[in-house]
């Protein structure tokens, strides 16, 4: 093998490498676990970016991407459970999707569900009672 023909090889598979990892990166936008997958180090990937400023723009636009690859896929979940009824997923839409529920200062808990005010809760279960039934009753005193 001439010395031309092994750095072709090399200028090959470093391509090749760099693009499987910005593949990645538009599907798993985590860098570690992105490079744990495309079978190349962080170090490597911090590198590539320092020396490489193709690279670098490559890697940002695949990591936002992959971002908006992700958000696409969790607010399909989250409307999937508003169909299902589920409390939670509505009050996280309506939180972030509407201005009347959004801009409250309550304080929740940091972890686990968030808690509804009665209101809310009131509001919620008459939104998806029947039409035509009497308003499901709440636990609340009012």
């Amino acid at each position: 093998m001439t010395k031309d023909t092994y750095q072709k090889t090399i200028d090959k598979r470093l391509k090749d490498d760099k693009q499987k990892l910005l593949d990645t990166l538009r599907e798993l936008p985590i860098v570690m676990a992105a490079c744990k997958r495309a079978g190349v180090s962080r170090d490597t990937y911090y590198r590539w970016r320092r020396e490489d400023n193709e690279f670098r723009r490559n890697s940002d636009d695949a990591l936002s991407q992959g971002v908006e690859f992700i958000n696409d896929m969790s607010e399909a979940q989250v409307i999937q459970l508003i169909k299902e009824g589920k409390l939670p997923a509505i009050a996280l839409w309506l939180k972030h999707n509407h201005p009347r529920y959004g801009g409250k200062n309550v304080r929740r808990p940091a972890t686990g569900v968030p808690e509804l005010t009665p209101e809310e809760e009131k509001l919620f279960k008459e939104f998806l009672a029947p039409v035509g039934s009497p308003p499901a009753p709440t636990d609340h005193a009012e």
